[in-house]
């Protein structure tokens, strides 16, 4: 387990420069897939030499390496890419989380200065709806910040702004940051693309699944945990997976929020991610864990091929994070579904006139379109929402007015 320290700087993951390519050498395909032929050798060479690896740790080199890593050479993000998040549907998502945080700066006595810190802004396209959607008396408040380790995605996340971008300031870590006398740290679906250790439960025995070779073939390899962290992560919430059952667990998620608390002295983090509380997701019926591929729009469950083309997920604990943040000196605010979220800031109130009326009709399908993906409990709408806060005392926010789950965190 990473100390806390700026966790998105610790998972960039070097390859030796040993094995580092000639420019422009092509990637090859590997069964039917193309992927990075570099980082595809580079893991079966550390395997070979040192033996099984920890899946964390291979998932640090397959995303993260700062030269060779799906984040570092794939635009992930869009049409073109191999998943699309909430922001990239229609700016309506980011106009309601504008509504939602100018309710924020309002709970604080509308401080001169609210600085909303966006950690891993993806393409940019959540700052850029947010920016656009400030009034003029938040708007002259509001200071934004994206914290990106990645110069790839802050190029695209400039292209995106625009003319906005002059409003934005960059920092590669939290700790580059200064500290936030008041406002929001804000994150979309950046805690399920942290690495994850991979475990299962054997005869009521913790047990981890490692990265292993069989001929040149990448296998899970069943073995006594890497770190005593591991059993002392299940003993903090108090349970294990069921017998047999697969699971991810995510060591840095609780570190990082740590770290982000500490960077913010008076204000909130407003966290949106997939996943569940703990008990849920590791119920027993969970035989698989919930690790995701995506490839072009496709989900599948298999890490080993398309290295570096892929990405990969994990869905979030939100009870480790709700307790980490309590530790840190956060309140636990609000709980909910992203599809109540939306609701309670009237969603709706987009789809108003209907065609012919104040809105075009072409805008207006497209918002119907976004407002059922948005909403939709099988897709975007299960995303969930976790709000805390620092000194702030217990608002009531909009957001969290129809269907606060906060209970839901604690319970065995």
């Amino acid at each position: 387990m990473p100390a806390p320290g700026d966790i998105l700087r610790l998972m960039r993951f070097p390859v030796s420069a040993e094995y580092h390519s000639a420019e422009g050498e092509p990637d090859f395909a590997f069964g039917n897939a193309a992927e990075n032929a570099l980082l595809r050798r580079y893991v079966t060479a550390q395997l070979r030499a040192n033996g099984p690896i920890s899946f964390r740790r291979f998932m640090q080199f397959v995303l993260y390496d700062p030269d060779e890593g799906y984040y570092s050479r794939r635009d992930p993000i869009g049409a073109r890419g191999d998943y699309l998040t909430s922001p990239e549907l229609h700016p309506l998502f980011g106009a309601l989380l504008c509504r939602q945080l100018a309710e924020l700066w309002r709970a604080l006595e509308r401080p001169a200065v609210f600085t909303v810190a966006e950690v891993g802004a993806g393409s940019g396209a959540l700052a850029r709806a947010i920016l656009a959607a400030a009034d003029s008396e938040f708007g002259a408040a509001l200071r934004y910040a994206i914290v990106e380790p990645h110069r790839r995605l802050r190029d695209m996340q400039v292209r995106t702004l625009g003319s906005l971008a002059q409003a934005v300031t960059w920092h590669e870590t939290l700790t580059s940051l200064a500290p936030i006398a008041a406002g929001c740290l804000l994150s979309n679906e950046l805690i399920d693309s942290f690495p994850v250790h991979r475990v299962m439960v054997r005869n009521g025995r913790l047990r981890e699944l490692l990265v292993g070779l069989a001929g040149d073939e990448f296998i899970d390899v069943e073995g006594d945990p890497s770190t005593p962290a591991l059993a002392e992560y299940f003993v903090r919430i108090g349970l294990l997976p069921g017998e047999g059952c697969a699971a991810e667990v995510n060591l840095d998620a609780p570190a990082w929020l740590r770290e982000a608390a500490a960077a913010l002295e008076r204000g909130f983090m407003l966290t949106l991610d997939y996943g569940y509380p703990a008990r849920q997701l590791y119920a027993g019926w969970r035989r698989k864990g919930t690790l995701l591929c995506y490839y072009q729009h496709t989900a599948h469950t298999n890490p080993y091929v398309r290295l570096g083309h892929q990405d990969l997920t994990a869905h979030v604990d939100f009870t480790s994070l709700a307790r980490a943040g309590e530790e840190a000196g956060l309140q636990t605010l609000g709980f909910t579904s992203q599809q109540r979220f939306l609701a309670s800031l009237g969603i709706e109130e987009a789809l108003a006139g209907g065609p012919g009326g104040a809105v075009p009709l072409e805008e207006f399908l497209a918002r119907r379109r976004a407002v059922g993906d948005l909403l939709n409990p099988e897709g975007l709408g299960r995303v969930r929402v976790l709000l805390q806060g620092k000194d702030v005392g217990t608002p009531r926010l909009r957001g969290f007015a129809h269907g606060n789950e906060v209970e839901t965190l604690w319970m065995r």
